[in-house]
């Protein structure tokens, strides 16, 4: 028999090559494992050899050990192997972790946006529920003896309510707080001083904010336009903020009015909240409707939150009063304006109810008086004047005169804020003079038509109509006293007016009476309350005048109106109705200038112009 041929290291056990023993994965799991066994074969068995290693190659497969795992050290290709599968983990974790944070924050910037909202519409309809429960339980006890009393309780805490709601939501909620403080003819005095603090309730934006509104309105960073710009504001209003600055080409410093950022997250939501309260209101007390205010906010805001507008305002009011150089104001000119960024000159002055700078500076008080007169009454009543609707002392400022320019005045007047501006109708301007004079010359028949031809107003309401043109109370209206001071009799009888169902009415009339009617009794109103803060010498007579040279003059442009138009003028009968209207338009003014001569004359000789004698001055 052949014998089959040895390897020589299996017939030589020395030269034999040591075989590492297979073992599973399982056992090599296991917390005890047995000590290597090195076998020595001399002689191998082919076939169950091939066999073994095909078995172990299969298992393998599925249970296949590395380097690493077997011997605890790491080839270069496991390394890059292990490198690469850690990179694609950490790439997958960090694409996941940016996409669920980038997520979670834009739910958060909105779930924070709907948070808020839902509070601030929360806080109006728990407020506005609260209140009307209280009117409604104290009404129920109107035949208690401490009816008034308890009705004066409950006025304060509903204001005071109110208040907190206010000054919490912000936004056009102090603007509309502010507003509220003016109206004391329609308001309880309760609600109109628990609202007093809201005049200096002004919010500050941080300078960050205004970077960031500046750069996403304009495109620019401040520093692309001014080389400075003050961080603190040097002024703040409930809708905006004020900077000093200066511009980089130019180096001229100028003033820099911001938007506060805030506002066009909420202004749709505050309007619609400020609506909904005036119509709730007027569900459960029709007879007190308010709705007018939120009508008119509606179409005033938006305006005024848009600069454009307001530097438009302003470059037209310049324009209209360099005509007239005898009124001593100055409006700063404005740069460029987009909508929440508005840059002017800078012009500085002192308010006009500073009376220690005027007396200092030997600025008359009764001058002051008479300009701001002038400029107001030529808005009314000039043709085609534009008309400032927010003229309170924060929007006005005295200067002492340019020494370059020519006027007898040592003073000027600067008006700053032109977003809230109306253009007067022609027919209605007119109307309103006429009005005015029917006023000053005590013709009740005439005051009455006239009414009628402004608002509407019948015999019934023309009593409160007369009252709020005036702002006196009509006795003293047919009384030929208009252009006094008020007394405290008359003081008392417009409290206990308002007391009774006179506020029913005059809300009910307001209703119905033109908007642009109503800001120029805001404007009236304001006026009268600079002249009374000056204390003049010569009391409200003068204003009053003043008023009435504008309004026949108005008048007087509508006569030669009419008669031109019925062919020229040189007509006989055109002739001598023009004659006519020139002469009822002397009349006046002599009248006017007498009278001035007159309250001049008594101040001159240390007498009062206090008086209660100046009847019928017209």
């Amino acid at each position: 028999m052949r014998a089959i041929a040895t390897p020589l290291w299996t017939a030589i056990p020395s030269l034999a090559r040591p075989k590492a023993p297979w073992i599973c994965r399982q056992c090599l799991r296991a917390p005890e494992r047995p000590a290597a066994i090195a076998v020595q074969t001399t002689r191998i068995d082919v076939t169950s050899h091939i066999l073994r290693a095909k078995g172990a190659r299969a298992f393998s497969s599925s249970t296949k050990t590395s380097l690493a795992e077997r011997t605890g050290k790491i080839t270069w290709r496991e390394r890059v192997r292990l490198d690469s599968k850690e990179r694609r983990r950490v790439a997958i974790g960090v694409t996941a972790l940016f996409l669920l944070g980038s997520g979670a924050l834009a739910f958060s910037s909105e779930a924070r946006h709907i948070y808020i909202a839902a509070e601030r519409c929360g806080r109006v309809v728990v407020t506005l529920y609260l209140n009307i429960r209280d009117y409604l339980h104290i009404l129920k006890q109107q035949d208690s003896p401490t009816f008034q009393a308890d009705l004066s309780e409950v006025h304060k805490r509903c204001a005071q309510r109110t208040l907190k709601a206010m000054e919490k939501n912000g936004s056009i909620f102090i603007k509309l707080g502010q507003h509220l403080t003016s109206l004391n003819y329609l308001l309880p005095s309760e609600w109109c001083e628990t609202f007093i603090p809201l005049q200096d309730k002004c919010p500050v934006s941080s300078f960050r904010s205004i970077e960031q509104m500046v750069k996403a309105d304009t495109g620019k960073s401040l520093e692309d336009y001014f080389s400075e710009f003050a961080a603190e504001p040097i002024g703040a209003a409930s809708l905006a903020q004020v900077h000093l600055a200066r511009i980089r080409e130019t180096g001229e410093k100028v003033a820099v009015k911001v938007q506060h950022p805030g506002l066009d997250e909420w202004a749709s939501l505050d309007m619609w909240l400020t609506r909904f309260s005036f119509r709730t209101l007027k569900y459960w007390f029709p007879e007190y409707d308010l709705t007018w205010l939120s009508e008119e906010m509606e179409v005033s805001l938006p305006k005024e939150l848009d600069f454009r507008e307001e530097a438009y305002n302003a470059r037209r009011t310049k324009a209209y009063f360099a005509n007239i150089p005898s009124h001593p104001l100055i409006v700063p000119t404005v740069l460029w304006a987009e909508r929440r960024v508005l840059v002017m000159e800078f012009i500085t002055g002192h308010r006009p109810d500073d009376l220690e700078f005027l007396d200092a500076n030997g600025i008359s008080r009764d001058e002051v008086s008479a300009a701001l007169a002038r400029i107001f009454n030529e808005m009314i009543f000039g043709t085609d004047a534009p008309l400032h609707c927010d003229p309170h002392g924060g929007n006005m400022a005295i200067r002492l005169k340019d020494p370059s320019k020519r006027s007898a005045k040592n003073f000027e007047v600067i008006l700053y804020d032109h977003g809230l501006y109306r253009d007067i109708p022609l027919q209605l301007r007119r109307a309103y003079a006429h009005m005015w004079l029917a006023v000053l010359e005590t013709d009740i028949p005439s005051m009455r038509h006239w009414a009628y031809e402004i608002a509407g107003v019948g015999d019934e309401e023309f009593p409160i109509f007369a009252s709020a043109i005036t702002g006196r109370d009509f006795s003293v209206v047919t009384s030929n006293v208009v252009t006094d001071r008020h007394s405290p009799d008359e003081q008392r009888s417009l409290s206990e007016s308002l007391g009774q169902d006179l506020i029913e009415k005059l809300v009910g009339l307001l209703a119905r009476v033109p908007r642009v009617i109503l800001l120029v009794l805001k404007t009236n109103d304001l006026t009268r309350s600079l002249d009374e803060n000056l204390h003049t010498t010569q009391g409200p007579m003068r204003s009053f005048m003043i008023l009435a040279r504008y309004a026949a003059r108005c008048v007087w442009d509508e006569r030669k109106e009419e008669v031109k138009k019925e062919g020229s003028v040189w007509w006989p009968q055109n002739m001598f109705k023009l004659g006519i209207a020139a002469l009822a338009y002397a009349k006046v003014a002599v009248k006017l200038r007498v009278y001035e001569y007159w309250l001049s004359a008594r101040r001159v000789v240390g007498l009062s112009n206090d008086i209660t004698s100046a009847t019928g001055i017209l």
